[in-house]
């Protein structure tokens, strides 16, 4: 199991250059069944946001949608349990909230990688970060 940070979606959805071809082929492997993955529903409202800023609303809605509606991804719900997970690795390791609710949410799921352009999770011990050019279809 990986974890996917709200920032492989957004690359994907608005990176036409070799970042955003790599993060789209891994979002293929996971709607395919090859990589088991997971992310928050927080990443909705990241992704939505970014697109919405640097594309148009309708850009936005669609890709809500299609992050919605992506077959072979657990979405993590998050609760009040999730959330104290979160406020203890926002002490142990100094992370904003919303990186803490992302890495809590990993840690929750079991996955060992979380997918992140983010080198702030590299202070986790519970889950090794690699960029969306370390993955290989093996690493899942």
């Amino acid at each position: 199991m990986i974890y996917l940070d709200a920032n492989v979606f957004v690359l994907a959805s608005l990176n036409a250059e070799e970042a955003g071809d790599k993060a789209r082929s891994l979002l293929n492997d996971v709607q395919a069944g090859r990589v088991d993955a997971a992310s928050s529903v927080l990443t909705f409202d990241e992704l939505v946001w970014a697109v919405k800023r640097h594309r148009s609303a309708q850009d936005s809605i669609t890709a809500g949608d299609a992050f919605l509606n992506m077959s072979g991804l657990k979405l993590v719900a998050v609760n009040g349990d999730l959330l104290a997970i979160a406020l203890g690795m926002m002490k142990q390791y100094n992370l904003d909230p919303r990186d803490a609710i992302h890495a809590a949410s990993a840690q929750s799921e079991g996955a060992q990688i979380i997918v992140s352009g983010d080198k702030h999770f590299d202070r986790l011990r519970e889950v090794k970060r690699k960029e969306v050019s370390e993955l290989s279809k093996d690493n899942s």
